[in-house]
């Protein structure tokens, strides 16, 4: 029964998506609306972004990245966009769906849709922004004649990420409406995770002990961190994961989608009394 409920939610979300193309749309309009450089700054932020990280870890930290997939240099800056791109997406996925969710969850007291639907329309906006980022990633790889077919991985990688965002950002959402420090925490708790995950150094870089734990593990078991590696490797490394490894970032990742949404759909009712 769970599971045919499930697939009907699915199935209406599919039937509002005029409703969630609209949400994107509006998302998208008013993201650089008087701006004078307008839709420039969709590749400036990230590009400004890299450019910082680039200088303190790479430049003041000296952090030296492996060589390339093709054995010709070594960058530090594309090292970090490689996986610096799949965080964006993270992140983006998660505060999306808990600001989305605010803004627009006062209407559902007055026309009904689907209370996931501002959710998944953040989703596809971020989608687009990875989408643009990833272009200019690949281009210049491409120009450095840093190319292989592992590239065509990548996309399935970047839904397997925001799979798992969602169902995070879902839950997060749903306690975010009840109590409003639920979204001061989880900016504290990004911080943090982004920091301790590989993005602004090679997990190598981080000892296999510390403190008489296996710090290394533990930092390699974060999901993330296969990510944003597996995100390297593909680019990059010009290598691929492995069967194995994809299976269960796979797994893991439809699990805790599914998990979210199960969770928030048992809240819907709640939801639109609380907003």
């Amino acid at each position: 029964m769970r599971a045919l409920t499930d697939r009907g939610s699915v199935l209406e979300i599919w039937g509002y998506r005029e409703l969630i193309g609209r949400l994107v749309q509006r998302e998208l309009g008013s993201r650089y609306k008087r701006s004078v450089l307008g839709w420039l700054w969709s590749m400036l932020n990230p590009a400004a972004t890299l450019a910082i990280y680039a200088l303190v870890f790479g430049v003041l930290l000296k952090f030296d990245p492996p060589r390339a997939g093709n054995g010709r240099f070594d960058n530090f800056a594309l090292y970090l966009f490689c996986a610096l791109v799949m965080w964006n997406a993270f992140y983006g996925v998660i505060t999306g769906a808990m600001s989305a969710l605010l803004d627009l969850g006062s209407l559902l007291g007055k026309v009904y849709f689907p209370p996931e639907a501002p959710a998944v329309a953040a989703l596809v906006t971020v989608l687009f922004q990875a989408a643009i980022e990833a272009s200019i990633l690949m281009l210049i790889l491409i120009c450095l004649v840093n190319v292989s077919w592992t590239f065509l991985l990548w996309p399935l990688l970047l839904v397997l990420l925001t799979v798992f965002a969602l169902g995070i950002g879902l839950v997060l959402s749903v306690w975010n409406v009840r109590y409003r420090d639920v979204g001061y925490l989880a900016t504290i708790a990004l911080q943090f995770l982004f920091y301790v995950t590989p993005i602004v150094y090679p997990l190598s870089l981080i000892p296999e002990r510390a403190m008489g734990m296996p710090v290394r593990d533990i930092i390699r078991l974060n999901p993330l961190s296969q990510f944003t590696e597996a995100s390297r490797e593909l680019l990059y490394g010009l290598d691929w994961p492995g069967l194995l490894r994809l299976g269960l970032m796979a797994v893991i990742s439809l699990a805790v989608g599914a998990t979210g949404w199960v969770m928030f759909k048992g809240r819907t009712r709640d939801i639109a009394e609380e907003l």
